[in-house]
């Protein structure tokens, strides 16, 4: 049965895209056919150097903002925001949104259901693989702040438990690849900060800074997004120096200092250089004696 339009209340979607067209035309068509809520799309067009451009100039119901490339996902989704946050109200929402992901027609509805069920909380999806027997790729990011390491709640069995019960599980971090916060989150916590944080990291600091602000996070494990296996740098190659320094790259050493500059406590956040350098210290002394030893 299609449910009633909330004709109280707008989600607004915002999804970065750097070329792979087929894949943006996928992901409006899931929106297209969302049941039971009303939609203001956004595209934030990133310099694209294939056919995107053209594309959505003729998506009559999509707003494009365009970008020249360097803007990354950080600035893209802060571009979004810009756009979108003074023409919202105070009971829409925010959906952060990936073009290379799928869902089903009731995927925001139920984002927007879980949250209320929370008093308006931030909320995050399960990622299954789009092939049969799409099987679970990730929970949600388990943190620990004292060891600056994020897992994912898939290895636990608090996270194996929710998942078995299709449970609402609350999470210290979400991600952005299908995640709905309410508009007073940005009131709140502020937005995106892409000179520090361009593209990875960027999503996990943002709703860090949501939680502490007092907004629960919350991850529904009976709402999906169909993803393949590999996404983001897994799917890339680098050199060296572009694995530790690039914008693209998720092991960048810059960026992960400073994001664990940013979350956790105060104090966690005051003393994240020296922990960061003794665990690095550490790492490479493990690593030299196992060298050794084979």
């Amino acid at each position: 049965m299609m449910r009633v339009v909330d004709a109280t209340m707008r989600v607004h979607v915002l999804i970065p895209v750097f070329n792979r067209v087929d894949m943006t035309k996928t992901v409006l068509t899931c929106l297209r056919a969302q049941q039971g809520v009303a939609l203001n799309i956004v595209v934030i067009n990133d310099g694209s150097t294939d056919s995107t451009r053209e594309f959505l100039e003729a998506q009559q119901d999509v707003t494009t903002l365009q970008g020249d490339g360097s803007l990354w996902w950080a600035g893209a989704i802060e571009t979004g925001l810009r756009y979108v946050l003074p023409r919202a109200d105070a009971d829409d929402y925010v959906l952060f949104l990936n073009n290379d992901v799928e869902f089903k027609p009731d995927f925001v509805r139920n984002l927007v259901d879980v949250s209320k069920r929370h008093n308006r909380a931030a909320v995050g999806s399960i990622i299954r693989d789009k092939k049969p027997p799409y099987e679970v790729l990730s929970i949600g990011p388990k943190v620990d702040y004292w060891r600056l390491a994020v897992c994912d709640l898939l290895s636990s069995d608090i996270g194996q438990c929710a998942l078995d019960r299709e449970a609402d599980i609350s999470v210290s971090m979400l991600s952005g690849r299908g995640t709905l916060y309410p508009i007073e989150a940005f009131a709140r916590a502020g937005t995106m900060r892409p000179r520090v944080l361009p593209h990875y990291f960027a999503d996990y600091e943002f709703a860090d800074r949501v939680r502490r602000s007092g907004i629960q996070l919350i991850v529904s494990c009976s709402t999906a997004v169909y993803s393949l296996p590999e996404w983001g740098s897994n799917s890339r190659r680098f050199g060296r120096w572009a694995r530790w320094f690039s914008k693209g790259s998720a092991s960048n050493i810059v960026h992960a200092l400073a994001f664990w500059m940013l979350v956790g406590s105060t104090f966690q956040r005051c003393t994240a250089v020296g922990r960061y350098i003794l665990i690095k210290m550490i790492s490479n002394n493990v690593r030299a004696r196992i060298k050794k030893i084979f």
